[in-house]
């Protein structure tokens, strides 16, 4: 389980593809020194097991069901990643909670520049759109934010204050890029409730 807080943004050193797999080496010195060898990492919000920790680098290996539902198999030397690893039991719970399960993918539609804030408009499927309300909780590409509007049934706001963009990847964001996203549990547990008739 993870709260969406990035503790560190890493750089892609190798992305070796092979047999289906997508093995991806990220320098990442900060989380690199905490975590062990098959503990849980959030990668852009998809949960990932870390399967070697070497020289300050982290390595995972990426099937392709994940590389089908999120961004990560599109990943290059170079790219710049969002990472949080897993809860302790004792850690504060800021953020909100994210599980790294990434419901599916968003596309920035509009990039405004606002005083003290960007705000992006991000297209989403109407299948997942249904699960998100003004002032509820999504994750983008892992990021802990707050729904601002959602003007249509495939299009829904974020407001990034400078603290956000200067913690993660999401400055670099333009319109036309894709995201990871991961919608609110709880909307989707009572959906599942309701559609079972209780």
């Amino acid at each position: 389980m993870f709260t969406g807080i990035i503790q560190e943004i890493g750089t892609v050193v190798r992305a070796e593809r092979a047999k289906g797999l997508v093995r991806l080496t990220v320098s990442a010195p900060k989380i690199a020194s905490t975590v062990e060898r098959l503990e849980s990492v959030a990668v852009n919000g998809v949960c990932v097991s870390v399967v070697n920790v070497r020289h300050g680098t982290l390595t995972f290996e990426v099937i392709r069901e994940t590389q089908h539902l999120t961004m990560l198999g599109a990943l290059r030397a170079g790219h710049r990643v969002n990472l949080e690893p897993s809860l302790a039991v004792t850690d504060r719970l800021n953020g909100h909670f994210v599980f790294g399960h990434v419901d599916g993918m968003g596309t920035v539609l509009k990039r405004r520049q606002l005083a003290g804030e960007l705000v992006f408009d991000i297209h989403i499927a109407p299948s997942l759109r249904k699960f998100l309300v003004p002032k509820g909780p999504v994750a983008v590409d892992g990021v802990s934010l707050t729904v601002g509007r959602t003007p249509r049934p495939s299009t829904f706001t974020v407001h990034l204050i400078p603290e956000t963009l200067r913690q993660t990847t999401l400055a670099s964001r333009v319109a036309g890029d894709r995201v990871n996203l991961e919608l609110d549990y709880l909307a989707k547990l009572v959906a599942q409730f309701l559609r079972r008739g209780g």
